[in-house]
């Protein structure tokens, strides 16, 4: 088999986000990081690009103990993993160069690709074996298990609304990184962040569970975050954050943070925000389908500046 070779700016990308995800990143490297960002174009295309084949984020590289025990599990999160080492791990899995994945056609790119997905920019709804009808928001994986005896919806990145069709015998679950959610109604809507999972029932009820039996009834209209010790309610109704399904992003009391995450599943590049305004809170209601108009809007409202240095790298700093 011949070695998979990456250009070297690729691997300057996959050598800054080591440095920056398994060391302790102080101000000085995060600034000289910003720097190489924006030195040249092809610097901050070839982050954008390698962001974009892991989800935004690690949860690719996370979920690979569940899908793909050995070697590469432990290369690829190895806290103090060599460069050498996930340089080889992330070449050979085909996150970067050539196409989208270029391990689809070996039986470890079938593994790692999920039953259903949407793109970046991309909501779209689908209808299961039993008569559901999963939607799912941009840049979303989810796997289907439905079997005689099960009807299991694993959400590996993302968020879902799902509409459950009846079946007293096979109960339907959606199972993520933190528990299981067990629809006991028929509509509800579950998002998996970084380190929590988001549920909000839309119509009835769920019985949301953590691995150690912990449970709670949630009922319409009310929401709950499931960490991995613990069910914390939300207050207030929370239903608006199903809004994406029209194409809106429905903002009450958020963070700039957490405003400009949902965004970036419908932005092109790499959209990072300065830690001095990421506190910033937010109101409104922004349009998915056009992020650079939500970005101009909250540049508006808030005291912030937006700064695009190509299409590739949008920065959002204090004013």
């Amino acid at each position: 088999m011949s070695k998979v070779r990456l250009d070297p700016v690729s691997e300057q990308a996959i050598d800054w986000m080591v440095r920056l995800r398994a060391d302790q990143p102080d101000a000085r490297l995060q600034q000289r990081f910003d720097v190489w960002l924006q030195m040249d174009p092809a610097h901050a295309q070839a982050w954008a690009r390698l962001q974009e084949r892991l989800g935004g984020s690690w949860n690719t590289l996370r979920t690979l103990d569940k899908r793909l025990p050995g070697e590469a599990r432990q290369v690829l999160l190895q806290p103090q993993g060599s460069r050498r080492d996930v340089l080889r791990a992330i070449g050979g899995l085909g996150l970067l160069g050539g196409g989208l994945w270029l391990a689809a056609r070996s039986p470890v790119g079938d593994r790692l690709l999920a039953d259903l997905h949407t793109a970046r920019g991309q909501r779209e709804t689908f209808t299961l074996l039993d008569g559901s009808r999963l939607s799912l928001n941009a840049d979303t994986a989810v796997d289907v298990q439905f079997d005689a005896r099960q009807r299991l919806v694993i959400l590996r990145h993302g968020e879902l609304v799902i509409q459950v069709a009846s079946d007293p015998l096979r109960p339907l679950r959606v199972r993520t990184a933190q528990g299981e959610i067990q629809a006991l109604g028929t509509r509800f809507l579950v998002t998996q962040t970084p380190d929590a999972t988001r549920v909000v029932v839309l119509e009835h009820s769920v019985q949301a569970r953590l691995p150690d039996t912990t449970r709670r009834i949630v009922q319409e209209g009310q929401s709950v975050l499931l960490y991995s010790d613990r069910i914390v309610p939300v207050d207030g109704d929370q239903r608006y954050r199903s809004d994406w399904l029209a194409g809106h992003l429905n903002v009450l009391d958020d963070s700039l943070e957490q405003v400009v995450a949902a965004l970036r599943p419908y932005s092109r590049g790499l959209v990072r925000v300065a830690p001095q305004v990421r506190g910033l809170r937010v109101q409104g209601v922004f349009p998915l389908d056009d992020p650079d108009r939500a970005y101009n809007a909250l540049a508006e409202t808030l005291p912030i500046r937006v700064d695009r240095y190509s299409p590739w790298l949008t920065l959002i700093s204090a004013k």
